[in-house]
Formats: C-alpha cells, sequence, structure tokens
C-alpha cells in the first residue's frame, strides 16, 4: 500500500491556513491551578441557561417542524427583522452568519483574492487575520491606540487601494481602545471621498461602562446616505457564543455575493438557534444588558486597581471604558513570549501581542482578559503575573 503524502495533496490556500494562536495557548492553560487572562470568553455566569432550556423546550414543542429543518439562507426572517428594527435598516440588509467568524470568512471570499490589498489597525482582531489571510491578500496596517487608528497614517495607506478597511471602533480587541466621535466622522469622511469600503466589527457594542454609546461608523455612514460600510455584529457577548448566531448588514449588492458565499459553506446557521436567540431577546433585554454592563464593568475596575497594585514601573497599560480587554505594553527590550513563559511557571496565562499583529511587530505588547474571573481571582492572577514580571527585569526597574 502506498503512504499518503498528505502535505503534497493540500491546495496552496492550505499551507496559509493557520491555527489560532490563542486556540493553541487555551490548551495549555487547561491544567488545574492556571489562572487564565487569555481566551476572549464571555462570562459564564451571565448565560440565561435556565431561560434558554425553558424556551429550546418550548420551541421544538411547538415549532418543531421549523426549528429542525432547511431554513433561507439569509436567516430566520423574525430575528433579521428584530435585528432591522434595532438598527433602523431593511430585512433584506441582513444577512444571520454563524458567528462573527463566518462573516469574516465570507468578506474574505468576496472581496479577496492572491495579493489584493486590504487595511487593518495594528494591533487588530486575530480572527480576522486568520480568516483574511487563507486568501493570501496583502496585509496593510496603520497604529492603532486607545482612541482608534492612527488618521494620518490610514490616509497615506488609502494610497494603496485596499479592498476594504477593517476595524473594531468600540472596545477595540485586543487593544480595547474607543475611537472617539470627531474620529469616526473624520474617518468617515476620508471613506466617503475615496469610495472606500469599511468592514465595521462591532461585537462589544452594548459593552459600555458609560452612560451610554457612541454611534457606530455605519449609523453614521447612513445618516450622511453612504452606502459603504459593512456592518457586523454578534449576540455572543450579549446572551451566549456557543449558539454561533451573529449578522452582517450591508447594502443589497454586497449582501447577495455574501449570501452566495454562504450557500456554498453551510446553506444557513441552524434554524434551532436562530429562533431561541430571537425568543430570548424578546422580553426583558434591556435589563439583561445593563446587568452584562455591570459585571463587566466591575471586572475591568478589579483589574485595574490590581494592576496599579502589582505592576512595575516602565509598564504601560490601557483604562478601557467597556468591552473585555486590557492591552499592555512592557518595558522596550522586554519580551511578551518569554514573560508568558515565566508567567506559566506562576500559573496565570495571557495572550502576547505579537500574532495581532498582520505584518509584525508587537513583541512587547499582550493582552489581558477580565471576562471569565471575579474579583479575587483577578486579584491573584495579576499577582502572580507581576511576579513574573519582576523576574525578568533589572534590579533598578522593579
Amino acid at each position: 500500500m502506498k503512504a499518503l503524502e498528505w502535505h503534497a495533496l493540500f491546495g496552496r490556500a492550505a499551507e496559509r491556513i493557520q491555527a489560532s494562536t490563542i486556540r493553541e495557548l487555551l490548551k495549555l492553560t487547561q491544567r488545574p491551578g492556571v489562572i487564565s487572562f487569555a481566551g476572549g470568553l464571555p462570562a459564564p455566569e451571565l448565560f440565561p441557561k435556565e431561560e434558554a432550556a425553558e424556551k429550546a423546550a418550548k420551541i421544538l414543542r411547538e415549532k418543531g417542524e421549523v426549528a429542525l429543518q432547511y431554513g433561507p439562507t439569509e436567516g430566520y426572517l423574525p430575528l433579521r427583522a428584530l435585528v432591522a428594527e434595532w438598527l433602523g435598516v431593511k430585512v433584506e440588509e441582513v444577512l444571520i452568519t454563524t458567528g462573527s467568524q463566518q462573516a469574516l470568512d465570507l468578506l474574505g471570499k468576496v472581496f479577496l483574492e492572491e495579493g489584493a490589498p486590504v487595511l487593518l489597525e495594528a494591533p487588530s482582531y486575530l480572527g480576522a487575520i486568520q480568516a483574511f489571510r487563507a486568501y493570501g491578500p496583502r496585509f496593510l496596517t496603520v497604529p492603532a491606540g486607545e482612541e482608534g487608528p492612527d488618521l494620518e497614517a490610514l490616509e497615506e495607506a488609502l494610497k494603496e487601494g485596499p479592498r476594504f478597511l477593517y476595524l473594531i471602533p468600540s472596545f477595540q480587541n485586543p487593544s480595547g481602545g474607543l475611537m472617539p466621535l470627531w474620529a469616526r466622522e473624520r474617518l468617515l469622511q476620508m471613506a466617503m471621498e475615496r469610495g472606500l469600503v469599511v468592514v465595521e466589527d462591532d461585537a462589544y457594542r452594548e459593552l459600555y461602562f458609560g452612560e451610554g454609546r457612541l454611534p457606530s461608523l455605519f449609523e453614521l455612514a447612513r445618516e450622511a446616505g453612504y452606502p459603504g460600510v459593512i456592518y457586523l455584529s454578534s449576540f455572543s457577548k450579549i446572551l451566549a457564543p456557543g449558539l454561533r448566531v451573529a449578522f452582517a448588514v450591508a447594502h443589497p449588492e454586497a449582501l447577495l455575493k455574501l449570501t452566495q458565499a454562504k450557500q456554498g459553506v453551510d446553506l444557513h446557521t441552524p434554524v434551532l438557534n436562530q429562533i431561541l436567540v430571537h425568543e430570548l431577546l424578546k422580553e426583558g433585554f434591556p435589563e439583561r444588558l445593563e446587568r452584562v454592563r455591570q459585571v463587566y464593568r466591575e471586572k475591568a475596575k478589579a483589574m485595574l486597581e490590581a494592576l496599579e497594585k502589582e505592576m512595575p514601573k516602565g509598564v504601560r497599560y490601557t483604562r478601557p471604558k467597556g468591552g473585555m480587554f486590557v492591552w499592555m505594553e512592557l518595558p522596550k527590550g522586554l519580551s511578551a513570549e518569554a514573560l508568558l513563559g515565566k508567567a506559566l511557571e506562576e500559573n496565570v496565562a495571557f495572550v502576547p501581542g505579537g500574532p495581532f499583529f498582520a505584518t509584525g511587530g508587537g513583541e512587547n505588547t499582550l493582552r489581558l482578559s477580565y471576562a471569565t474571573m471575579d474579583g479575587k481571582r483577578i486579584q491573584e492572577g495579576v499577582r502572580r503575573l507581576g511576579k513574573a514580571l519582576r523576574s525578568l527585569l533589572a534590579p533598578e526597574r522593579v
């Protein structure tokens, strides 16, 4: 029998498919005793377990013939209508996707090809980099901080003619940055002047800690009559990620092509999950959102207080106004990868920042997620992290 050489049988695109750094790291953090700030996982105490169980049973009894049947690729119509009403758009502009990750892959299928330029923030969401890389694009990046991308650098990068700009203006993953209103308006003006397609990933839109959220780029674009913003969001952060229900909103011509691409992937998002999400959103949704915000607000406060106490001088970190992450910058010359080795010895984990930079860099940065920990574990985890970090520093910097 001839041995199969699998690597020789894979297509060229398979060579670009890589494992998620975070998913691989999570395997290392499963051992008992490890306090993990690594995964961007929502707080499990917020999952509507009992309510979901009751509603799922009722759906199966009363709508089982619909919930267990094939459905339209565009999605369960009542859920699409709810999203349309939520965003003030037409139902025909809404596509339900199997998580926002699928929407990112569909965008790659539709817009990208070998060598096509695509513009991202640096750092940017690792899942987007992974999804787009499979299509062989040429990554362009602009520096991004606590107030979003550097607009001067962005204006320069636009000369390269990217197929689209992908960004997360609100509580960015991984940096936690929040783009102010003036910057959103300026970016939109730049997009309108150039006919640039903007993909706005707004997965954390409701996780604000202050009085209210800023208008999305999508909302500002619609007010200005500009159809070039494709809007992505998800129910993962406000209900439960395991349901894998998200949505994309776009101009009908773009949405049609995304829908056609989805037909070749999974035909449709599971109907039962869509109906369950719809039922969970129909009652008590404002109260649910307020509890979600309160829980994350308290967790963020606990982490910032612990960092203030435990971090040695020379360490910089963001102070998020929402979302699930703190972004940290180590003193120059220190490697986050080296720190991770020391941190794992102390049974604490995080995600090194390098993989969030599509074109390289960020070796001295890291992401901390406070979402799944209670206050005591956050405090203990940061204490362990501080101990690991001090072991790498010169005495005068401790």
